[in-house]
């Protein structure tokens, strides 16, 4: 039944991308066959006030109309340029997260079912929701302290939405499985690991618990930084449902002539946030996210203070080391090494010729050196290069392409807060000192270090290692010799489960067939 379901879920979803001119909107001109029928009568069922839209408003449109599993779903895509391309890319990133907001009474049951002690015991006031999102809703509320009250924002799950989402969800699966099998050419996009990879990000976004772990470790790792905080945990009124933090006073970095008002100068806020993300990335390899301006404040002192730590980005020393060097080696113009790189982290397969992509490269970096600084944009280096990189077969990297979606998003503030911002020379101070300490003598013993680690580790595990190893080499030799059998109960099981799996398919597809045929009739 659940595979049925998915069927006509992902059939209305259809339905309302064609009716708010979400399809006709996508590049149709260049298909052929029937596609571009397709394409044209989509054109024809979108709604006339749909039409009138731009593109990004018919996302916005369809998407509200689905729901926050969907809102969920652009949002991520917004990361995968690679899957949706550039420009809905562009246009998913403008999705703002805003929804309804839901009852008071209801964030109380999901606080008190939570943390299992009543909100009078936990709150000295809860106040009515101050901001809602597709995951969860915020609100003010205070903590006796004594002769003081402390002021917190506790951000509350929405009801039922892990219900809704895990509903949706086998639609996205359903949508991942039908590309794969009938566009061949989308199956290097591995669109069956994107969906995996939403079902996962969405799950830890899910449980506040997990929001506020990544609050301590981030508050750890920046501790010493200057100019750039994050808000403290209230641990104990924090639970699955619920995280309760300090309560954040101060200017949005989105209102840059509230800024000035305040006193604050735009050019070293806006030098401050990209040292302070590009710190987290190469130093810690844990940057938020999600850094758009309405999850940036900006304190009475100056401090930029993040919130909203639902989605956040890791890269391994392989990552931050392959980063610093193709922004360094761009800057050198030493196009040969930045090829170079990609084959030893083994991004760009090995039967490639290394020239022949360094002279790809060199389309992309010799037009950065004859532009001013301060209008190049790593970001759009970025973004190039995973151009250029897609024409030598580089496998999808999802942690580089959420960092490069983040690296937009932030290098977009601050040259909204400073239009002359140069970002080479904000960055060098970081950049360089990132790759004194990891690519010069010091990294060289380091990696050494890590390097004796590492066998001592595998020195200690060879006798079991040794025993797996025997024990393998038996079995192998059993199934050479004897072939791979199943049981009986097994050979039935999978028996059963193809032939149902058959049937609800082929019905679905009949009910979907009948259904678009009295749709049809209907619009006659």
């Amino acid at each position: 039944m659940s595979t049925l379901g998915a069927y006509f879920r992902l059939a209305r979803a259809g339905w309302v991308m064609v009716r708010e001119g979400v399809v006709a909107a996508l590049p149709g001109d260049d298909l052929e066959g029937p596609p571009r029928l397709a394409w044209r009568a989509a054109r024809l069922l979108a709604r006339n006030r749909a039409r009138k839209r731009d593109r990004s408003e018919r996302i916005a449109k369809a998407i509200e109309r689905l729901g926050p599993s969907y809102v969920k779903l652009g949002q991520f895509l917004a990361t995968r340029p690679d899957v949706v391309g550039h420009e809905i890319a562009v246009d998913l990133a403008t999705l703002q997260d805003r929804m309804a907001t839901f009852p008071r009474a209801a964030s109380v049951t999901a606080i008190e079912g939570s943390i299992g002690q009543p909100v009078s015991a936990l709150f000295a006031s809860l106040d009515e929701p101050v901001a809602a999102a597709s995951i969860a809703q915020v609100h003010s509320a205070t903590i006796d302290e004594g002769e003081q009250t402390r002021r917190v924002a506790v951000k509350v799950i929405r009801p039922g939405v892990r219900r809704r989402f895990y509903r949706d969800l086998e639609g996205f699966f359903l949508a991942a499985h039908l590309q794969e099998r009938f566009i061949p050419s989308s199956r290097r996009l591995k669109p069956m690991e994107v969906a995996q990879t939403l079902a996962q990000t969405t799950k830890i976004e899910m449980d506040l618990r997990l929001e506020a772990a990544a609050l301590s470790e981030m508050a750890e790792n920046i501790a010493d930084d200057p100019g750039f905080r994050i808000p403290s945990v209230d641990w104990a009124r924090t639970g699955r449902d619920v995280v309760t933090m300090e309560w954040i006073d101060g200017v949005k970095m989105s209102d840059v002539e509230g800024l000035r008002a305040a006193g604050h100068d735009p050019v070293a806020l806006a030098a401050t946030l990209i040292q302070s993300f590009l710190r987290h990335t190469l130093r810690d390899g844990f940057f938020h996210a999600d850094m758009h301006p309405g999850n940036l404040f900006v304190e009475a002192d100056g401090t930029i203070v993040a919130v909203d730590f639902g989605i956040m980005g890791r890269l391994g020393r392989k990552e931050r080391r392959f980063l610093a060097e193709i922004l360094y080696g761009f800057i050198r113009r030493d196009f040969r090494r930045v090829a170079e790189v990609h084959f030893e982290a083994g991004y760009v397969p090995g039967h490639h010729d290394v020239a022949a992509f360094a002279q790809a490269l060199r389309a992309i970096g010799e037009p950065i050196h004859g532009q001013p600084a301060e209008t190049i944009s790593m970001a759009k280096l970025l973004t190039l290069l995973f151009e250029v990189t897609e024409l030598f077969d580089m496998q999808t990297r999802p942690e580089l392409l959420l960092l490069q979606k983040t690296m937009v998003v932030v290098e977009g503030v601050a040259r909204t807060l400073d239009p002359h911002f140069n970002m080479w020379k904000t960055a060098e101070p970081v950049v360089g000192t990132w790759i004194a300490e990891n690519l010069g003598p010091r990294g060289v013993i380091s990696d050494a270090r890590e390097g004796v680690g590492a066998m001592l580790s595998l020195a200690r595990q060879a006798p079991d290692l040794a025993a797996r190893t025997e024990r393998l080499s038996r079995e192998i030799n059993a199934m050479a010799e004897n072939g791979l059998r199943f049981d009986a109960e097994t050979a039935e099981a999978i028996g059963r489960a193809e032939a149902r799996h058959s049937r609800w398919g082929r019905a679905a597809l009949w009910v979907i067939a009948i259904s678009a045929a009295v749709i049809a009739w209907q619009l006659v």
